[in-house]
């Protein structure tokens, strides 16, 4: 053996696996909950304040519950219930569960729920098989966030969207072939770069039928580069958010998580990716698919970086990938992605609907349920288009006026001849957020006063503002009053001062945990709902912090190309213990003819690829196919090697050098203060 690969395999410790420990980003991003466990909480949960119970009853007197519309569409064309609610996988785990939803069904009303979000909470129960068109087009619904959507081709299904895990979208296969008649999936169409609509689909194909041509993928131009981009490099920080946003730690009741707007909430089985076989890349583009023509709308810069849109011109039936839902999306999602833009989402919907939507007969789409009828389809595609483009063009009014990004989300309001249509709640975003969002985009987070610009850390800023208020007593005294009268936001204003100076305070956290808790129970937005009330728990209970966890698909790994894995290990750089440490690199894969030179200057790791440096410290040969083991998690860089894949030539203790600064992030991180446990 290479006596300089035997010298690395000696002096790079196990921890290289810093380099490759990548998974985490796709199983924790998108779960939340994965590494925390559940702690305990009281499913009764606080009763709602007097306060919170007139808003609801005002509510309720004053939302538009006559208009029975999407009731009569979100229950049309059903076909068959599952003999179950809840899937599992092979070891019994329940992956998804609509049991715990069955309080919704009562006919109850909820003073802790905002009586538009029950309504769509309700709505989403709806689960089972339906026909959309007949003898042409089905959907499951009810099985995992999003809908898989199913197309009768000549010789199979073309299948619209795979969920977000194996096992449910094995189920929902299932139901369909056991109702409608087994035929294989002639094809598979992901509309878009998010995980809920392709990470099950090693439960309805296998990696051989697509090799071998047997079936198709269809994809978004870009769509490779997306999935393996947007959450890549803040994956842990996304992981931990996400567990806000989806209320993956706290129980499903009338006083937790009811709902997630497009959906029930996020299935918890096993996610893979196959790379699509067909890219569609042109603006607008038309296919034959198993005998079905369909036109597919790019709509770069939308709900995801890649999306496409769908028109069946033979049927007048236009999918809307998540484009168009029943509600409001997110400009910012709260999980933390890249801030997108509400006037190019407006202008993708008007350019579908003067395409399309003139004889669009059935509209669509990935989640929530159809509309059909050309005046309804119109109405629907109008009232979101008016929806993103009043919150782009309002908010830069204000803006322009000198509204600031911290007064934005209490001067917009969403127009009432919008606020009347239910198609534009704020279900999954919120006007709050998303408003600040937009600011955000065009002005960015300095809202031009100079005191916010190089602002103290709250730690360090909480205790002079405590001390000014006369102490703990004088501010939970005043907490208290202001919560007897509703006051909610301006209690949370004292106390969360008083929990940054003071993170032990118990009484302090808990109060402000009920006031995050009537304030969750006010919003419609389910988002904001969860983030409140998940926040409220962990002050009450803090993190159960599980002390082992799993990784994610090894398939959704290899999405990484070998740039971004390397660009996401320079974010693990510490940069005090790397500073004055000096290195370059040549690392090269002869399978794919891939170049790079990786240097450590400045305390930073660069990535350069194309380029091989004319005097390295050491240079690095392995195949892309040999490499894969790694960026999976499998195998560290140091066993490849050793076992005889690739070369090392130089100063092996480079990498020795490289390892000793790579961090391994905590993907449990204190958010709110004092609110940390671990558990064995």
């Amino acid at each position: 053996m290479n006596k300089k690969i035997m010298l690395l395999a000696q002096n790079i410790p196990s921890q290289l696996n810093a380099l490759v420990c990548l998974s985490l980003f796709f199983n924790f991003y998108i779960l939340g909950e994965s590494l925390i466990a559940q702690a305990h909480f009281d499913e009764q949960g606080n009763i709602s304040s007097s306060a919170t119970a007139e808003i609801q009853s005002k509510l309720r007197d004053s939302l538009a519950f006559s208009d029975l519309r999407d009731q009569a569409e979100a229950e049309r064309g059903f076909l068959a219930h599952p003999e179950f609610k809840q899937i599992r996988d092979s070891t019994g785990r329940v992956v998804w569960d609509l049991d715990k939803y069955d309080f919704l069904l009562n006919g109850e009303s909820f003073d802790s729920i905002h009586p538009s979000l029950q309504r769509q909470a309700i709505l989403n129960m709806n689960y089972g098989l339906y026909e959309v068109v007949p003898d042409f087009i089905y959907q499951v619904r009810g099985f995992d966030l999003a809908n898989m959507t199913v197309v009768r081709g000549n010789t199979g299904w073309i299948v619209f969207d795979v969920l977000l895990s194996s096992e449910t979208a094995r189920a929902a296969l299932e139901l369909i072939n056991k109702e409608l008649g087994t035929f294989p999936v002639s094809a598979i169409i992901y509309s878009h770069s998010h995980i809920d609509h392709f990470g099950g689909v090693l439960g309805i194909v296998s990696v051989e039928e697509v090799s071998s041509g047997e079936v198709e993928i269809y994809a978004p131009s870009g769509f490779m580069r997306e999935v393996a981009s947007e959450n890549v490099y803040a994956g842990t920080a996304m992981g931990r958010r996400a567990g806000f946003q989806y209320g993956g730690n706290i129980p499903s009741s009338p006083f937790g998580q009811v709902d997630s707007a497009i959906g029930k909430g996020l299935s918890r089985g096993s996610r893979g990716l196959i790379p699509p076989t067909v890219v569609v890349s042109e603006a607008f583009e038309e296919h034959t698919i198993d005998g079905v023509n369909i036109v597919f709308q790019n709509t770069p810069g939308t709900e995801a970086p890649a999306e496409m849109n769908a028109w069946f011109p033979d049927r007048k039936v236009f999918w809307a990938a998540e484009n168009i839902t029943a509600t409001i999306h997110n400009i910012y999602t709260l999980r933390g992605a890249l801030v997108r833009d509400a006037l190019e989402w407006s202008k993708q919907i008007n350019r579908a609907l003067y395409e399309y939507g003139q004889e669009a007969e059935v509209m669509i789409s990935s989640h929530n349920w159809p509309r059909w009828g050309n005046e309804r389809i119109q109405e629907v595609m109008r009232s979101q288009r008016d929806a993103y483009a009043n919150l782009n063009n309002q908010v830069l009014f204000h803006a322009n006026n000198g509204v600031t990004i911290n007064e934005i989300h209490n001067e917009y309001k969403v127009p009432k001849s919008l606020e009347k249509k239910w198609s534009a709640r704020q279900y999954h975003g919120s006007e709050f957020h998303n408003a600040r969002a937009v600011i955000n985009r065009y002005l960015g987070y300095w809202d031009g006063n100079p005191a916010t610009l190089v602002p103290l850390s709250p730690y360090d800023s909480a205790p002079l503002y405590v001390d000014m208020m006369g102490g703990a007593s004088s501010i939970i005294l005043r907490a208290e009053q202001l919560y007897s009268q509703g006051e909610y936001r301006l209690a949370m204003e004292i106390l969360n001062k008083l929990v940054y100076a003071k993170p032990n305070n118990t009484r302090a956290k808990n109060l402000l945990a009920d006031v995050f808790e009537q304030l969750g129970y006010q919003y419609e937005s389910a988002s904001l709902r969860n983030v409140f009330l998940s926040s409220a728990s962990e002050l009450r209970n803090g993190i159960l912090v599980r002390s082992s966890s799993s990784t994610g698909s090894n398939s959704l790994q290899r999405a990484l190309t070998t740039a971004q894995w390397w660009d996401a290990i320079g974010t693990r750089i510490d940069s005090e213990k790397a500073d004055e440490m000096s290195f370059i690199i040549n690392f090269s894969s002869p399978d794919t003819g891939e170049n790079f030179v990786i240097e450590m200057s400045g305390a930073t790791l660069s990535v350069l690829e194309g380029y091989l440096a004319a005097k390295p410290d050491v240079s690095i040969e392995i195949n892309r196919s040999d490499l894969e083991a790694v960026i999976s998690g499998q195998e560290t860089l140091a066993s490849r090697l050793q076992a005889g894949y690739g070369s090392v030539s130089g100063d092996a203790l480079v990498l020795t050098q490289l390892t000793a600064v790579i961090v391994d992030f905590e993907q449990n991180f204190e958010v709110l203060p004092g609110t940390v446990k671990l558990i064995d």
